[in-house]
C-alpha cells in the first residue's frame, strides 16, 4: 500500500464535496442511496472509521514521548476520544438508508413508475 499523504487524504475530502454537490442536484433517490450506502456502512463506514481514526490519533499523540505531559495535553486528548464515541455513535445511520428504500419501494409502486426498486 502506498504511502498516505494529506493529499490523498485531500483527495478523499474532495470526492465527499463532489457527491454533496451531485445530492444538492436532487438526483434519483435510489441512485442516491447508493452512493450513499457505502460511507454508512455499519463496519467500515465513515463515522465507524472517523471514529477509529480519531481513537487511533488521540493514542499516538498521547503516547508519543514529545507530547507534554500536561492538564491541556490530557484534555485534547479527551476532545479526540469524545469525537470518536460521537462519531461511533452514528453507525447506526445504515439503518435510516434501509428505511428510506423501504419507503421509496413501498411510494414506488411499480418499476414502470420509478425504475427499479430494491
Amino acid at each position: 500500500m502506498p504511502a498516505l499523504t494529506p493529499d490523498a487524504i485531500r483527495t478523499a475530502t474532495e470526492t465527499l464535496s463532489r457527491l454533496t454537490d451531485y445530492l444538492r442536484d436532487s438526483p434519483d433517490p435510489q441512485q442516491a442511496l447508493a452512493l450513499v450506502e457505502p460511507l454508512l456502512d455499519e463496519y467500515t463506514g465513515l463515522p465507524v472509521q472517523l471514529a477509529d481514526a480519531l481513537r487511533a490519533l488521540a493514542r499516538a499523540v498521547q503516547e508519543h514521548p514529545d507530547t507534554p505531559r500536561s492538564l491541556e495535553a490530557d484534555l485534547l486528548v479527551m476532545e479526540l476520544r469524545t469525537a470518536a464515541w460521537e462519531q461511533a455513535d452514528q453507525h447506526t445511520l445504515h439503518y435510516v438508508l434501509d428505511d428510506l428504500r423501504a419507503l421509496h419501494a413501498s411510494a414506488c409502486g411499480t418499476e414502470a413508475e420509478c425504475g427499479p426498486c430494491r
